[in-house]
């Protein structure tokens, strides 16, 4: 039997460069594929142009930056700064506390017969609540009346004697020893006179607790009755009939840090009244206006609180016990400081600065020290004066020494409809504008989409990346310009 020759594979080395080479050729089919499918793209854009005009295509130099490529004045939105009043406040999460909350319950044994009260009604002091069976305490008072009428008789016979024999004792027609027997037995009938008297107290004052009625002052709530109808109730129950909250007046318990009590305790030393107002749980809602009356004895080691306390008038029920609300204590309030809108705030490199709008509608970097913040406008210290404007929109396209110009209220639709978004992304401008009648922004106005706020060196300002979105009020470099020419030229086309 003859072996056939097998087939010979080939060299190592030659299956290695066959598959380089077909690797080689598909990276060149695909970079050729994908040109070919960029070039419209990558193709450069012409506009029509007009009769008696030159096209002329802009180009872009190396290292350029992009949103710096054009020297173009920025549109920006702007305020002038002004002076006003600036109030300190102190924000804290409190709990609607209750000046009174009782547990009624019986003073004495007995069957309820009535219930004066449905649950959850408001009811003043006084008013009725329940009703014991007055029979048994009226029944005991009669006989208290019996007993002290006979009593009384007792004495008065007492005491005529006592005079009989007194006027004997002097002539000597008996013992003195009779007259002073009876002086003492008139007093014996005057202890227990006036011990019937008590009893006759004691079951009035029985039948005045077969009615009850609301202890608590001012105005309270009635909670769920807690025992019906028929009941047999007695004084060593616990359960009680009805719990009572009262919520006019009613208090607002508040912790506030350690830090802020000596400026508290002094203002409190001079006699001043510190307003306290009450938001609901999304600080939205103002749930009422009071006054702070009370301060703890003593800081909670465990936090570096003290717990301050609030009264309320609650004429409209707006606050309910235990309820959770945001308190906002006023300290004090600083009078005619200069006043800035916080959307022309920015913060970087230098520190925390404004874009101020020099008179050659160039913008400067100017530091400002900063004091308390209320709502949308903040004190600023230093830095700034009244009359001076800043830039409270666009400021990340800015840097020091861009020129800038100011939209006015009259420019157009799109300028107004940039002033609308402006003011809906921060949520506190005006309605229907971001900038006012005079062109600036509105201090109520907060940065818009894109604000540099959160901290960059305007100095070297921000370039985005080339495709980015860069928000409205954005103006990109023209690709193309036309020249006026009296001879068109042609570039290749028809």
């Amino acid at each position: 039997m003859v072996n056939s020759p097998q087939p010979q594979s080939p060299p190592p080395r030659r299956r290695w460069a066959g598959r380089l080479l077909t690797l080689l050729v598909l990276a060149l089919l695909l970079a050729a594929g994908w040109r070919w499918w960029l070039q419209p793209l990558l193709a450069p854009r012409v506009q029509p142009r007009a009769a008696g005009t030159q096209q002329v295509t802009a180009t872009t130099p190396a290292g350029s930056r992009g949103r710096f490529q054009t020297a173009a004045p920025q549109p920006v939105g702007v305020a002038t700064i002004g002076t006003g009043d600036i109030d300190i406040t102190l924000n804290a999460l409190g709990a609607v506390t209750p000046l009174a909350t009782v547990t009624v319950q019986t003073q004495i044994n007995g069957q309820l017969t009535a219930v004066g009260f449905k649950e959850g009604q408001i009811i003043e002091k006084g008013g009725f609540l329940a009703q014991i069976d007055p029979r048994p305490f009226q029944v005991a008072l009669e006989q208290a009346e019996a007993t002290l009428q006979r009593d009384q008789a007792l004495l008065s016979g007492a005491k005529v004697d006592l005079a009989r024999y007194q006027k004997l004792a002097k002539q000597n027609s008996i013992a003195q020893q009779q007259a002073d027997d009876q002086f003492y037995l008139v007093r014996q009938y005057e202890g227990t006179v006036r011990l019937d008297q008590a009893a006759i107290d004691s079951a009035k004052l029985n039948l005045t607790y077969c009615h009850i009625t609301s202890p608590v002052p001012g105005k309270a709530k009635a909670g769920l009755r807690l025992i019906d109808v028929g009941n047999f109730v007695q004084t060593t129950s616990a359960t009680g009939i009805v719990v009572l909250t009262q919520l006019q007046p009613i208090t607002v318990l508040f912790p506030i840090a350690e830090d802020f009590l000596p400026q508290v305790q002094k203002r409190l030393a001079t006699g001043a009244k510190l307003p306290v107002t009450a938001y609901d749980r999304t600080s939205t809602v103002k749930l009422g206006e009071g006054t702070l009356f009370a301060t703890d004895s003593q800081i909670d080691p465990t936090t570096g609180t003290i717990r301050f306390k609030a009264q309320f008038d609650n004429d409209d029920l707006a606050l309910f016990p235990q309820q959770f609300v945001n308190a906002q204590l006023l300290i004090d309030t600083l009078k005619d400081v200069v006043i800035a809108p916080v959307a022309a705030i920015q913060r970087g490199a230098p520190g925390t600065f404004v874009f101020k709008v020099e008179p050659d509608n160039k913008v400067a970097v100017t530091q400002v020290k900063l004091g308390p913040v209320q709502g949308e406008r903040v004190t600023v210290v230093s830095g700034l004066s009244a009359g001076d404007k800043v830039v409270v929109d666009g400021a990340d396209r800015l840097r020091d020494g861009s020129e800038v110009t100011i939209p006015q209220a009259n420019a157009g639709p799109g300028a107004r409809g940039h002033g609308r978004r402006r003011a809906a992304a921060g949520g506190t401008g005006q309605a229907g504008s971001g900038v006012d009648p005079g062109g600036a922004a509105t201090p109520g106005g907060a940065a818009s989409e894109g604000s540099n706020a959160g901290g960059n060196n305007p100095l070297n300002g921000r370039t985005p990346p080339a495709g980015d979105n860069r928000g409205p009020g954005y103006n990109p470099p023209p690709d193309t310009v036309t020249a006026p020419t009296t001879q068109p030229t042609n570039r290749g086309g028809p």
